[in-house]
């Protein structure tokens, strides 16, 4: 079985990308197995950019196929933020919770949506990105310990469940990372015989 390098050393990340993965052939390996990576820094304006940016650099160092995500969460009321800053909006899940709910205050517009964007990089270059969104709603309060980040108060929409509610598995069926994912593993399949020294 073939490995691929994913850009992170999050392990809630690495096991929903596993779990996201179990079907097709390829070994996820994260950063934290390569303990001399050095930082990549994220100066991207967009998630493709920053996606593109964490691939290329895996691939480059690792030497090995990679790919990277760079996901947010965009509320409408706040202009789209927090955006490409959502993993530094705070210094922690909960501070990050935390400042949405303070700066929507009781404002009725809870429409938001879950942003995620993989890059794939091989032999050096990015060679294509995905785009996998999740509409939903901002809660009142945090509801449910499942998942991370602004999971516990982010709905999707036909659900009442937060995604810090909801079992993994549904989530891993619905999320803007699957949905982006399964773009990614359509592609890489419709381009097997291209990168078959690669992925086989």
């Amino acid at each position: 079985m073939a490995q691929i390098v994913a850009a992170t050393c999050n392990e809630h990340k690495l096991n929903e990308y596993r779990d996201l993965l179990k079907d097709q052939r390829v070994e996820v390996v994260g950063l934290n197995s390569y303990k001399k990576c050095p930082e990549i820094e994220e100066n991207g304006a967009t998630f493709e950019e920053n996606a593109s940016i964490k691939a290329l650099a895996a691939n480059k160092y690792c030497d090995i196929p990679a790919f990277a995500d760079d996901s947010g969460l965009e509320v409408e009321a706040l202009g789209g933020a927090p955006g490409i800053q959502s993993a530094r909006y705070a210094d922690s899940d909960s501070a990050r919770i935390a400042r949405i709910l303070s700066e929507l205050g009781d404002n009725p517009n809870r429409k938001a949506k879950f942003v995620c964007v993989i890059a794939i990089a091989i032999n050096g270059e990015v060679i294509e990105t995905f785009r996998g969104e999740v509409p939903g709603v901002i809660t009142r309060e945090p509801r449910g310990s499942n998942g991370f980040g602004y999971d516990p108060i982010f709905m999707p929409d036909g659900y009442d469940q937060t995604f810090g509610e909801l079992d993994a598995e549904i989530k891993n069926k619905i999320s803007h990372r699957a949905r982006a994912f399964q773009k990614a593993i359509e592609f890489v399949e419709d381009e097997m015989s291209v990168l078959d020294d690669d992925f086989s």
